[in-house]
């Protein structure tokens, strides 16, 4: 008997691991032009407000954890393993809904993004440097943390997992 894959079925998580997939691998390869290139710590100056880097970050975000002893790394890889685990399992309950899908397909490729840093290097690559002097008082010389195409997608789909949210109350 040939089986059919309706909204909620298998067919409909796929394209959700696709772009999952795809995140992870623009991910990856932008992680990789920046080791064959940059050293740690070279900066090159893009624009004004902006500049290339590399930066080593065995924190999470915002460089959380990062001067802990080592015990981060493995932590925040199984977190990451679980996190996928869960966000697998809530598309394959929820493929039909868009919004929500893409938020969680962001969150997944960008946490497998930087788990695959954490277990091949012991910290994620970060290279986005965003600066602007009205940033002054929180960050160090108006720098926001530096960051990457996975933790990008992460705050994507978070925004987007927010506004659904808000979409789904305001219809209800």
């Amino acid at each position: 008997m040939a089986r059919t894959f309706g909204k909620s079925s298998g067919a409909g998580m796929l394209q959700w691991l696709g772009l999952a997939f795809i995140i992870l691998l623009v991910d990856q390869f932008t992680k990789v032009l920046i080791l064959g290139y940059y050293h740690l710590g070279d900066s090159t100056y893009v624009t004004s407000f902006f500049n290339v880097v590399r930066v080593h970050n065995t924190g999470a975000a915002f460089s959380f954890l990062a001067g802990a002893s080592g015990w981060q790394r493995w932590f925040f890889t199984v977190l990451g393993f679980v996190a996928a685990a869960v966000i697998i399992t809530m598309l394959r309950s929820h493929p039909g809904q868009k919004l929500f899908s893409f938020a969680m397909a962001c969150i997944l490729g960008g946490a497998i993004g930087n788990v695959v840093d954490r277990m091949a290097h012991g910290y994620v690559i970060d290279f986005l440097d965003f600066h602007w002097r009205w940033m002054d008082p929180v960050f160090h010389g108006g720098h926001f943390p530096a960051f990457n195409v996975a933790d990008s997608a992460i705050s994507i789909g978070a925004a987007c997992l927010i506004l659904d949210e808000l979409l789904r109350v305001k219809r209800s």
